[in-house]
């Protein structure tokens, strides 16, 4: 049963009325009525991530910080949108932390309350620049002295001495740590994606991400199998996802396997497949409304 109605899904999200069809078909799917437990709510200045409806997050991809802010501002006026993340990998700046605090406090004041993740997405993760595992120590450091994060995002795979301490520092500035692994080639065994979510909550995270690229709608079945076993292992905020248009199923309907944030875009993208956020949200809302009338 569960392969067909990920095949109905996949289809579905083809044609000219894929939100619409999308929704439909989840509506009405019994696996609603065998929805993941939630997980435990992670409070994130006045948001509460875990609660309701996955959280959506949009990407701040400025490589200037005119871009950066009008982005920003786009954000914090789009009633869809709960997060940003900074992603501050694009910019012109990215390694010059003194001038990426300085730009950080000023994305902050126009976002309006609504919380950051600063990311800086390694070139070996998919990111726009390299970095050395030093540098990116340092790099995080400066941006919690300076105080411009409510979250970061921290690569599991870098030196584990520097994953170590910036899950430190970030806690005890009262940060949130969201670690990510990614892989833009390929979705590894189910088995492994399981793995390196709870090797996360090992190291101390507070959100588990994992972003892989699907060959097929098999691949996008292991990363939602994944997800859910990992739900039924951790109670901490799961954020996964299966990239490109194979993959969009992922980003929709991942609450029924216990994802409690997704990506979303205005504008511009930060990864293949990411639908922008208002016809995300509609579609994320007749989900969460399916699976609460199932319960």
């Amino acid at each position: 049963m569960a392969a067909r109605y990920f095949h109905a899904v996949v289809t579905a999200m083809k044609t000219p009325l894929a939100s619409v069809v999308l929704a439909g078909v989840l509506a009405s799917s019994p696996l609603l009525a065998l929805a993941a437990p939630p997980p435990a709510v992670l409070q994130v200045g006045q948001l509460r991530i875990g609660e309701g409806s996955p959280r959506t997050i949009v990407p701040i991809t400025g490589a200037t910080a005119d871009v950066a802010l009008q982005q920003a501002a786009a954000i914090a006026a789009s009633r869809s949108t709960d997060i940003a993340e900074w992603r501050i990998d694009y910019l012109d700046i990215a390694t010059d932390g003194k001038a990426l605090v300085a730009l950080g406090k000023r994305i902050q004041a126009t976002l309006g309350g609504k919380p950051a993740i600063v990311t800086f997405r390694t070139k070996a993760e998919g990111g726009a620049k390299p970095i050395s595992d030093a540098d990116y120590g340092k790099l995080y450091a400066a941006l919690l002295r300076g105080g411009v994060a409510q979250l970061i995002d921290v690569e599991m795979f870098r030196d584990p001495k520097v994953v170590q301490a910036l899950v430190a520092q970030a806690h005890k500035a009262g940060v949130k740590v969201v670690m990510s692994s990614h892989d833009f080639h390929a979705t590894p065994p189910r088995e492994e994606i399981v793995a390196r979510l709870l090797k996360q909550q090992a190291l101390g995270a507070d959100v588990l991400k994992i972003a892989v690229m699907p060959r097929d709608a098999g691949d996008v079945l292991a990363l939602l199998d994944a997800t859910w076993q990992v739900r039924q292992q951790s109670d901490k905020p799961l954020l996964t996802m299966s990239m490109g248009g194979t993959g969009v199923v992922s980003r929709l309907a991942g609450e029924t396997f216990g994802q409690a944030l997704t990506f979303g875009m205005i504008g511009t993208p930060s990864a293949p497949g990411q639908v922008e956020v208002e016809r995300l949200q509609d579609v994320l809302q007749v989900i969460h409304a399916s699976s609460q009338a199932g319960h």
